[in-house]
């Protein structure tokens, strides 16, 4: 394509720092940069703890794994969002249940999760206990899609009055503010994603971050095959071999050092789409909450077919002949054969707004004359 969606910048210091990797020889699951990495991610959140690790799916899934998440335990997340984190809530035989998301930004509904405890849960035995499949509820994983943030505090309220953890999946959402903190920060702990199209990338990785200490160093602990003599190879639990390597995280400090410039990018990109496409007819654009900074991850419109003339995928697909990438989102989870037996309540509002999304080429480094291209693509396939 020759305007993509969104694509790796590297614009900073990765090749000084990849090459300090070569030239030092510290090339794997160990090295100064992993520790670099952790902290810059730290002290930019503002938590006590990250743990960098080879993807965001593997940090959802000891994240999970960390806060409790038991077998045949239930974890009640979006019906809108990539799979990843129900497929990680899978990984410990424990079940996702799917809640409705809110119409204007497209998170986890507080009133729709609200509803759900109240009305198919009971208290019981000091936790919360699905009426319906007799599974003890053990956490909330809020999603936050595009860049936007949820609306936490009104999550977390709800979830710790019945004792549940909030695991956090901000894998899209790296410098993103919610009520002025950073996005990451206020979870009992949060996911991070830097694989190759998000805001920042080390070519493949993920982070924890908590201020819960003992959480953190299991997670380091079972990230790195759960070694329990630093000489001996004695191992009493099953560990994982998901650390990230030193190479990726120099990748991710280089790329660290931009965010901010990344974030003002993607914002500059987005108020020219809501601006040039907010007049165009069955075009409705990308909102921002009053209590939200996003950072516009991919910048997603959504299409009115009867009043645009054509759905979302026929706009695809015509983008697509004129060289523009664009994509969906992703399939509603609880329309979603690989989740069978799950939970939901319903989701009308996801599977709207699935129907008719379409993200944007959103690249930090698009040129206002590519970005006037999809501009004039889409107004005209009106």
């Amino acid at each position: 394509m020759a305007v993509p969606l969104s694509v790796p910048v590297l614009g900073g210091n990765e090749w000084k720092y990849v090459k300090e990797c070569l030239d030092t020889n510290w090339v794997s699951s160990a090295g100064p940069f992993v520790e670099r990495f952790e902290e810059m991610i730290a002290g930019r959140l503002g938590v006590g703890h990250a743990v960098a690790l080879v993807s965001g799916t593997a940090a959802l899934h000891l994240a999970l794994l960390v806060a409790g998440v038991q077998r045949d335990d239930e974890v009640l997340m979006p019906a809108l969002t990539f799979i990843a984190p129900a497929n990680a809530v899978r990984y410990l035989g424990a079940w996702p249940v799917f809640i409705d998301v809110e119409p204007d930004y497209w998170q986890l509904d507080p009133q729709s999760l609200a509803d759900f405890v109240s009305r198919e849960c009971d208290w019981r035995d000091g936790g919360l206990w699905n009426r319906r499949t007799g599974r003890r509820v053990r956490a909330v994983l809020p999603v936050d899609i595009l860049g936007h943030p949820c609306d936490l505090d009104a999550i977390s309220e709800l979830a710790h009055s019945r004792d549940l953890v909030v695991v956090e999946d901000a894998t899209e959402a790296l410098g993103a503010f919610y009520k002025d903190r950073p996005v990451g920060q206020g979870a009992d702990v949060a996911c991070l994603s830097f694989n190759g199209n998000k805001i920042i990338t080390s070519g493949g990785g993920g982070m924890i971050v908590t201020n819960r200490e003992d959480w953190a160093a299991r997670a380091r602990y079972l990230s790195t095959q759960a070694k329990d003599d630093p000489v001996e190879y004695i191992h009493v639990n099953v560990g994982f071999n998901y650390r990230q390597t030193n190479i990726q995280a120099a990748l991710g400090v280089a790329q660290l050092e931009q965010l901010d410039a990344r974030v003002a990018a993607k914002r500059r990109i987005a108020a020219a789409y809501t601006e040039a496409l907010g007049s165009v007819a069955g075009i409705r654009v990308m909102t921002e909450a009053p209590w939200a900074t996003s950072t516009f991850w991919l910048y997603t419109a959504t299409v009115d077919s009867g009043r645009y003339g054509s759905g979302s995928r026929a706009l695809l697909k015509r983008l697509a002949r004129d060289g523009i990438q664009s994509r969906p989102l992703w399939q509603p989870l609880n329309q979603s054969p690989a989740m069978a037996g799950c939970q939901s309540m319903g989701a009308p509002v996801a599977e709207r707004v699935a129907a008719a999304a379409l993200s944007l080429p959103s690249s930090a480094d698009l040129s206002p004359s590519d970005q006037a291209r999809v501009i004039a693509a889409v107004s005209a396939a009106s």
